[in-house]
């Protein structure tokens, strides 16, 4: 047969697809507003901006700056209606967006009482709504989401304005920077390809800031009293790994980098990306040569130029923390990297701890992905050491939202006063353990007497709306429908192939009013979608600002509770109300702060939650804890939960499931009611698959061996790995190492002797036995209590 023809073609183009990034064209900018702050930007005449009301229900302010430091009409298209809530925002300083926009604005010398805009959007715009103008001046374009405080037991809630900016001219410029952190000591530009050394004084801020993005930047470090002796004692990889126990220092209380001489030099405060390289050298002439590209500018050279007026002499490849690297070791510890993770404006803010030789680059590598094949600026800016900034990490909740910085829960004042040990968890501070106590000492607080946990970084969202309950029966694997005002259900909320999404607890608090209790962001995203993809006439709108909570957990909360919460003759006391119910309440009587309180936890004990608005939450707190003091009250922190939760059999998102588990396999089965639920919902038919041909089990396992069980470990027969541990732990109660694992459910039946395996699965095994869980009160009698 004849060879067909082939038409000749040119080589085709690669095709690269990036859903995390909004696509902007080049001259265009996307802004967030959250809800009750402002925000602020550069505009020119002639640029057209856009405005979305990103969750609906969201009222809008503008107003302009010009170059005079006037406000002015912001352009066509807008109300003519006065708007003056902004200059309110403006002056009251309790949201931190607010304070930096008024800052930036007195460094301008603009007068804020002049101050005046336009009104925009109304209580019953729908998601997605927008609005575009054409900007008449030139100047700062100032857009705010102003909104009353929520009431705790209604949705008046404030959510997320969207800003995009498409500049009228064709060259649109240098990418701007982001505003400074404060007024700058020093504004230094690393031009792409260079390197520069700067002084920094003891106590003083430094902000290495990746201007375009996806640009990567050597820094390192000398103790300059040292220097000055001659001595050449930089930041040191090998110290550092070893005294801080973790490849990279990332902020938080163990975040210091060393020199040679275990001296600390820097520690870390602020850092919006999370990814970079942990300590490699410096690119040097050698990598370029051994490519084929000798002579190639590189950053060890260019700081041997940069520290050569300081005396220090210079290093074929200098050691150097590398700052937006995307370098990793893979399964067979090998090194690879790819293109980082940084985008335009990210940085990282370090404090100096000694009067400092600082030298950073901007990487000149284009030779492979290290710099996205196009090295770009750098800039530095340096602080005073009188300011203060917060240790912060940024989380981006979903992979195109904007970046959003770690944030002190409103109970943080009190907790604080209790303890140190904090971790980033999902956004916010929240506390691992207490001084002079300890997870197990807390553990048994819980379990045989009353104590009190902050849960306050768990998503709010409030859905409303004649369509609230068909969105919910359509999205969730409960049956909604059944639920009364004043009632709690526990659900899975899975994708359409059966794999879940996310769990959470629903409140009826009207008969068109839901609030969601989750875990992600993402979930109050995907409801949205669902609703405008369904036709419902549905809002669904984030209060995880407008909420905080306590978990007030153990067999006395009932006690300490009843003594300090008021409840209307309408609503059910604190010892009438029953489980998975909760009620509106006060503090103390008739005129004390509003709370919502719930008959729900995460412990196995009878327990509480507590939630009510930020600005109550001192006093809250206050009340419970000197009511609990004679009940012997104790803090708990995340790593007493985990023990409470593990032992109770309750699930952890990432542990007991994800995206490729379903409610079955996760242990969380009762949570579907195929037979008595009457409307489809998301993921049905996936899931009566899965059920009738299940692949694994959650099962309960008790070790022969005292060593815990860890997440990831494999569990074994012979051979064979049939399952992996989800959790572990040594139960205190139980006295002895405990663990939930999902199993094949060939060995899912309880007595099976099964193994679990350390190190590589097979040169230790730890023997094992399926036994019913939760392992503590499997029957639930106490929470039930």
């Amino acid at each position: 047969m004849a060879d067909a023809a082939i038409p000749l073609a040119p080589p085709r183009a690669s095709i690269l697809r990036q859903p995390g990034l909004p696509a902007d064209a080049p001259g265009s900018r996307r802004l967030v507003v959250a809800g009750q702050g402002v925000t602020m930007a550069p505009v020119q005449a002639g640029d057209t901006v856009v405005l979305t009301n990103r969750e609906g229900g969201q009222r809008c302010e503008v107003t302009l700056v010009d170059l005079q430091g006037r406000f002015a009409p912001a352009g066509p298209g807008l109300s003519t209606e006065a708007a003056r809530c902004v200059l309110g925002m403006l002056t009251d300083a309790a949201h931190a967006d607010v304070r930096r926009v008024r800052d930036a604005l007195t460094r301008r010398g603009v007068a804020l009482a002049s101050i005046e805009g336009h009104a925009c959007f109304s209580p019953t715009s729908p998601a997605g709504e927008q609005i575009e103008f054409t900007v008449q001046h030139d100047g700062l374009l100032l857009v705010g989401a102003p909104a009353p405080d929520m009431a705790v037991d209604l949705t008046d809630t404030a959510t997320p304005i969207d800003v995009r900016i498409t500049r009228a001219a064709a060259d649109a410029g240098p990418t701007p920077l982001p505003e400074p952190l404060a007024v700058p000591l020093q504004d230094i530009r690393i031009a792409a390809g260079t390197a520069q050394a700067y002084v920094v004084k003891a106590g003083q801020y430094i902000q290495v800031i990746d201007v375009e993005g996806r640009q990567c930047s050597d820094f390192q470090a000398f103790a300059l009293d040292k220097v000055q002796r001659g001595l050449d004692r930089g930041l040191d990889a090998t110290v550092t790994r070893t005294l801080l126990g973790r490849s990279y220092p990332t902020p938080g209380l163990p975040s210091k980098a060393f020199d040679r001489d275990c001296t600390p030099l820097i520690e870390f405060v602020q850092d919006t990306v999370g990814r970079h390289d942990a300590f490699a050298t410096a690119c040097g002439p050698r990598y370029y040569d051994d490519m084929g590209y000798p002579g190639h500018v590189n950053c060890s050279e260019n700081f041997n130029l940069a520290l050569a007026p300081y005396g220090v002499a210079p290093r074929p490849a200098w050691e150097a923390m590398n700052f937006f690297y995307n370098t990793a070791l893979d399964e067979h510890e090998q090194l690879h990297l790819d293109e980082p993770w940084s985008r335009p404006g990210d940085y990282v803010l370090m404090r100096a701890l000694t009067d400092l030789l600082c030298v950073s680059s901007s990487c000149p590598d284009d030779i492979d992905p290290a710099n996205g094949w196009e090295p770009t600026d750098i800039h530095i800016r340096t602080y005073d050491a009188a300011l203060q900034f917060p240790r912060a990490i940024a989380h981006r909740m979903t992979p195109d939202a904007e970046p959003r910085m770690t944030r002190e829960t409103p109970f943080h004042p009190a907790t604080s006063a209790l303890t140190t040990h904090y971790t980033d968890y999902r956004g916010q501070w929240l506390p691992t353990r207490f001084l002079n106590e300890g997870p197990v000492a807390e553990y048994w607080a819980c379990r045989e007497g009353v104590a009190v946990m902050d849960l306050s970084a768990l998503r709010k969202f409030e859905i409303t709306g004649p369509d609230a309950e068909p969105l919910l029966q359509w999205c969730m694997t409960r049956d909604i429908g059944k639920l009364s005002v004043g009632q709690i259900v526990y659900t899975a909320i899975c994708h359409p192939h059966g794999g879940m999404m996310d769990d959470g607890t629903v409140f009826r608090m009207g008969p068109d009013s839901f609030r969601l209790v989750c875990g992600e962001d993402v979930t109050g995203i995907w409801l949205r979608e669902q609703a405008q993809k369904m036709g419902y006439r549905a809002w669904v709108r984030s209060s995880t600002d407008q909420l905080c909570n306590l978990a007030v957990q153990g067999p006395k909360s009932r006690e300490l509770l009843s003594q300090i919460l008021w409840t209307a003759p309408a609503q059910p006391t604190i010892e009438q109300l029953q489980w998975f119910r909760f009620a509106p309440a006060r503090i103390g009587g008739f005129e004390g702060e509003p709370v919502v309180v719930s008959r729900t936890g995460y412990t196995g004990e009878l327990g509480f939650e507590v939630f009510c608005h930020p600005r109550h939450s001192q006093r809250v707190f206050d009340a419970i804890w000197q009511a609990g003091q004679p009940l012997g009250l104790k803090p708990l922190g995340l790593d007493a939960l985990d023990m409470l939760r593990i032992e109770a059999g309750l699930v952890f998102a990432g542990y007991e499931f994800c995206d490729q588990t379903d409610p079955f396999e996760a242990g969380i089965g009762f949570t579907v009611p195929l037979k008595t639920k009457a409307c489809d919902f998301v993921g049905r038919d996936a899931l009566v698959r899965r059920k009738a041909a299940p692949r694994g089990v959650l099962v309960g396992l008790a070790l022969e061996a005292n060593e815990v069980a860890a997440h990831g470990d494999g569990v074994y027969v012979g051979r064979a790995q049939v399952g992996v541990v989800t959790s572990g732990m040594y139960s205190p109660t139980l006295q002895r190492s405990i663990a939930l694992a999902r199993v094949d459910a060939h060995y899912a039946e309880l007595g099976t002797a099964l193994e679990v395996g350390k190190l590589d699965g097979q040169q230790k095994r730890l023997p094992a036995q399926v036994v019913r869980f939760p392992h503590y009160d499997p029957d639930k009698l106490r929470v039930k209590s």
